[in-house]
């Protein structure tokens, strides 16, 4: 793009005070960037949509056919007397007459918008935002001067043209639709980090997280060259391709974050390695070069990250991107376990118009040093299903076989064969209505606060007001001050609930990274849209917020009025963070009670009840299986008759057909405390021969002779150990965890400890083949566990 071209590329630069993509059209002066241009724009929608019903029908008007009986063939009204230069919004101008006559066809206004007359505000305002788009990309095809850019531009303007006046939504006509590539640039970046760093502890690969973020979301915000200047710096690539790539990029991604009337996609997620290979080299050559004239500015944490980790993992990124045998490009690549998707997401690729629109280059910042946080669309991803082959070895006693698990799941997975009756309870069913609200867009979620870097931003700014209203209206003993300054403080943010456009609830927190933990200040829901399920939705949000930034923790102070909510979310008086952790970090209020809640990173809590429903649906229809096996009529017992007073259970006829067996004869301590002692005692003494019988398997590897943690019992297997162990074993369990479940009290039946000592050993023996040592290990330890067993009398010798 010739106006374009004077900004290198148009990189988003990484400095604080870098610049911005630059709009369709738009030249390189101060102001008339991506920012400038799209706030100018939303403005305008702004403006116009709060402008009288007459108004809009007037500007409607231009763009619709004559509705005049005799097959008018008039396109658009046109006025008889056109002002010398076009007037401005803001201004205020004459009364608008339906009655008056257009210049090309003589007849009415009101002849070309009688279509208009019984159409909503709602679908007036849409196809107003259209028009709107339709006048930029006006200006864009006349300031443009590259042919290929110049051709895009005019192409999307003649279809908005065509949605107006067909009053439908404007649908991009191709031969091929998004993806145009797998796996996408995002799934090979994240498998790029699984491939190459998965076996570093958690705290370094979470920094190589961070890196690959900020290189995806330069990316998404990358100016491409045009196909002209291409050729001319590189003579013998691949130009149709590239063209190609280019005008499909111009569609989805670059002109729909001006003109939101347009479906807008990340070019990480539909774009692949081809694309990729395109901009790879001179990205990351200006990246650097950024980098380095602007290291003053960098603030100090990132300043390691940026100038010396960041060159490394380009680098190594660098020959992945353009070897021929790199497996991170393969469409069976398996992810390490150990990681996780860089961006999670649940919906669609296209992102809603109402989200990105006029204000989407302001909602992620045009800076490497800033990884989009901003928004609540993307969710983590649910793992990996795991594979359904049956193993040939058998399973832990009582497992229900997985032919019958997958065959009662397609019956479930099903809709048609999911009943309408929900087996929900009310609290796993409290989020549902929210949950399909949000799927239709109804409502939306997005993670917001004020920044001192950035620009202001017209949405968020208004989102934060309706915030601060919300949390004013709603907790009247909290001075409005107060909830002003931490509503609007940089250090705050906000998961705001939108519907229509507007805020009708949201969650204000602080998050301390380096305490582990996230204060919860305010959450509120408006009080006409409360007992929706809004309340819960929004906390299971920010579980999932949290998560992905690794943040198990909250806590807050309850009032009297909001501890039951806050219960109800997994919430209690027992405080799981150290209190030296949080003391001096957050705000005592009197008359409110101190609360916290631990996250488990391994459930997806947004669609937590859809899972319970789904494990119901399962548990149910397996009962009915059963049932129908067993339905059988015996015989009624005549021994009372003949004077026999009591027979044993397993005399009964079909008893055992049930599933029924008899209980293992043995002592149950019923006494707490004696239970604990005994059950510690059997387990130090499984430990102790554990390590004994460790030491004494001569034939063992002297890998795992050389190293403690390699003994398969004493501790959770490690993945890395253990290629593929939790695909094959679904319920692992050692000895540590043991310990640490009777610690805790878990254990209040001796039934629960042996279940969990058995499975130690039927896993063992289901994953190693039986000529190997651990298999015999397994067999040798668990002849000595159930000798502890009985002398203990526990069950009987």
């Amino acid at each position: 793009m010739a106006d374009s071209a004077g900004i290198q590329q148009g990189s988003p630069a990484i400095g604080a005070a870098g610049l911005v993509p630059a709009a369709p059209g738009a030249g390189g002066t101060e102001g008339s960037g991506a920012a400038g241009g799209s706030a100018r724009i939303a403005v305008k929608k702004a403006q116009l949509r709060s402008s009288p019903r007459p108004k809009k029908l007037e500007k409607l008007g231009v763009y619709s056919s004559c509705k005049a009986e005799g097959a008018c063939k008039c396109n658009g009204w046109k006025s008889q007397n056109p002002p010398p230069t076009p007037p401005r919004t803001d201004q205020q101008s004459n009364a608008v007459n339906l009655q008056e006559p257009c210049r090309s066809c003589s007849h009415t206004l009101g002849d070309h918008v009688t279509h208009l007359e019984n159409v909503s505000e709602e679908e007036m305002n849409r196809l107003l935002g259209i028009v709107l788009d339709v006048e930029y990309l006006y200006t864009c095809v006349h300031k443009e001067e590259d042919a290929d850019t110049k051709q895009v531009y005019f192409s999307l303007f003649k279809l908005l043209r065509k949605s107006i006046l067909q009053m439908g939504k404007p649908m991009l006509e191709a031969s091929e639709s998004p993806p145009f590539e797998k796996p996408s640039i995002e799934q090979g970046v994240n498998n790029f980090v699984q491939y190459k760093f998965s076996h570093l502890p958690s705290k370094e690969r979470q920094t190589i997280m961070e890196l690959a973020k900020m290189f995806l979301n330069q990316i998404n915000y990358w100016q491409l060259e045009t196909p002209s200047q291409r050729r001319q710096r590189v003579p013998n690539d691949d130009a149709v391709g590239y063209k190609s790539n280019y005008t499909r990029w111009l569609c989805y991604c670059n002109v729909p974050q001006f003109c939101d009337s347009l479906p807008r996609y990340e070019t990480t997620q539909i774009f692949g390695r081809t694309l990729l290979r395109s901009v790879f080299t001179v990205m990351r050559k200006q990246l650097l070069e950024q980098a380095r004239q602007e290291k003053d500015k960098l603030p100090p944490e990132k300043r390691t990250l940026i100038l010396t980790h960041f060159p490394k993992f380009l680098s190594m990124l660098e020959e992945e991107v353009y070897s021929h045998s790199s497996p991170i490009w393969s469409q069976d690549f398996l992810a390490a376990a150990s990681g996780g998707p860089l961006y999670y997401s649940t919906s669609p690729v296209s992102l809603d118009p109402s989200i990105c629109g006029s204000v989407s280059p302001a909602r992620k910042t045009a800076s490497v040093l800033e990884p989009n946080t901003n928004t609540v669309g993307e969710k983590r991803k649910p793992s990996d299903p795991l594979p359904h082959e049956e193993n040939k070895r058998p399973r832990v006693v009582g497992d229900i076989p997985m032919d019958l698990i997958n065959e009662v799941m397609a019956t479930i997975t099903d809709p048609a064969a999911i009943p309408e009756t929900s087996l929900l309870s009310a609290h796993s069913a409290r989020d549902e209505a929210a949950r399909l609200e949000e799927r239709r867009g109804v409502i939306e979620f997005h993670v917001i606060g004020n920044s001192l870097n950035q620009k202001p931003n017209k949405r968020i700014l208004m989102w934060l007001v309706g915030l601060q209203n919300v949390f004013s209206h709603q907790l009247p003993r909290m001075p409005k001050e107060y909830i002003t300054r931490l509503v609007f403080d940089p250090k705050h943010k906000t998961l705001s609930l939108i519907k229509d456009g507007r805020v009708i609830g949201g969650i204000c927190f602080r998050m301390f990274p380096s305490q582990g933990f996230t204060e919860i200040v305010f959450c509120a829901v408006t009080s006409n849209e409360q007992v929706k399920g809004y309340g819960t939705h929004l906390m299971n949000h920010l579980k999932e917020y949290h998560i992905k930034h690794e943040i198990l923790n909250f806590l807050t102070y309850a009032d009297e009025y909001a501890i039951g909510y806050f219960k109800k979310q997994g919430f209690s008086k027992d405080i799981k963070v150290p209190k030296a952790k949080y003391v001096g970090y957050i705000k005592d209020y009197e008359g409110a009670t101190l609360m916290g809640c631990e996250l488990n990173p391994s459930i997806p809590y947004t669609e937590f009840s859809v899972i319970i429903k789904k494990q119901k649906e399962i548990i149910k229809k397996l009962i009915e299986r059963k049932q129908a096996q067993i339905r059988k009529v015996y015989p009624g017992l005549s021994c009372f008759k003949e004077g026999v007073r009591q027979i044993p259970i397993e005399s009964i006829p079909g008893i055992r057909e049930t599933g029924w067996k008899p209980a293992g004869k043995g002592k149950e301590l019923k006494d707490p405390d004696q239970l604990y002692s005994t059950l510690k005692t059997i387990l130090q003494h499984v430990k102790v021969r554990g390590r004994h019988t460790h030491i004494c398997m001569h034939d063992i590897s002297m890998a795992l002779s050389s190293h403690q943690n390699a003994w398969p019992f004493m501790e959770p297997v490690k993945k890395t150990e253990a290629p593929g162990y939790y695909q094959v074993i679904r319920f692992p369990m050692d000895l540590k965890t043991m310990s640490e479940r009777l610690k805790s009290r878990y254990y209040t039946t001796r039934k629960l400890f042996m279940a969990d000592m058995q499975r130690i050993f039927t896993n063992c023996r289901e994953y190693n083949p039986p000529e190997s040592e651990y298999y015999k290990c397994a067999n040798l330890l668990e002849k000595f566990f159930y000798t502890k067993i009985k002398e203990a009398g526990l069950i009987e010798k």
